[in-house]
């Protein structure tokens, strides 16, 4: 995930994974099925800050199939010429761009412990991945272990600039007053974040 969160952050516009065809690993038996949960969650990630998911892609193919594999780049690149430059189409200036993959680059080490334990699934075919994270029962899982925690690290990384009332947070973030508190008061629990009564605004703690 870091390589591809590296990748968005040095300009590159798109990013593609080759990989072998499903149960044809030469390393893991399972390494190309792990990869597959892992980019399919990156995908949403990077939809719920707002960019773009088709702009990362994975496709299967082997060594000796080099007219698949520029099929399907030339496939990507079209796409991605389609889209435009990263942010622009997405209304993303360079700062709140910068902002949004940097925060989720911070999370990396929980969201590998959240993906092992919760949601990786089971070993199935490409298509039953694709179904898996666009069902309810992954949209549930999604907001419950990610979408809280990475609005907690934009809140942290908002702070760390300098004090924010709740209202300012929410309009920095695009999020609601109430889930701005319910994240200030996670944050204030765990010793994250303090309320400075005399600027009347949250600090870091």
């Amino acid at each position: 995930m870091s390589f591809i969160l590296r990748a968005f952050s040095k300009g590159a516009d798109g990013v593609f994974i080759g990989a072998c065809h499903l149960s044809e690993c030469n390393y893991i038996t399972h390494g190309n099925y792990h990869t597959l949960n892992m980019v399919l969650l990156l995908r949403k990630i990077i939809g719920h800050i707002g960019i773009n998911p088709e702009r990362l892609k994975m496709a299967f193919m082997s060594g000796a199939e080099a007219n698949l594999f520029a099929e399907n780049v030339n496939a990507f690149v079209k796409t991605i010429k389609e889209l435009g430059p990263l942010g622009k189409p997405e209304g993303l200036d360079a700062k709140a761009l910068q902002f949004k993959l940097e925060t989720v680059t911070e999370l990396i080490p929980y969201i590998r412990l959240v993906e092992r334990e919760r949601l990786r699934a089971p070993v199935m075919s490409e298509e039953d991945y694709y179904r898996f994270f666009a069902s309810d029962e992954l949209d549930k899982l999604f907001n419950q272990t990610i979408v809280e925690k990475l609005a907690i690290s934009q809140i942290i990384a908002l702070l760390r600039e300098k004090p924010l009332s709740t209202a300012e947070i929410a309009q920095l973030l695009g999020l609601s007053p109430s889930e701005v508190s319910k994240c200030l008061t996670t944050s204030s629990r765990q010793r994250l974040v303090r309320y400075d009564e005399q600027e009347k605004r949250y600090a870091i703690a």
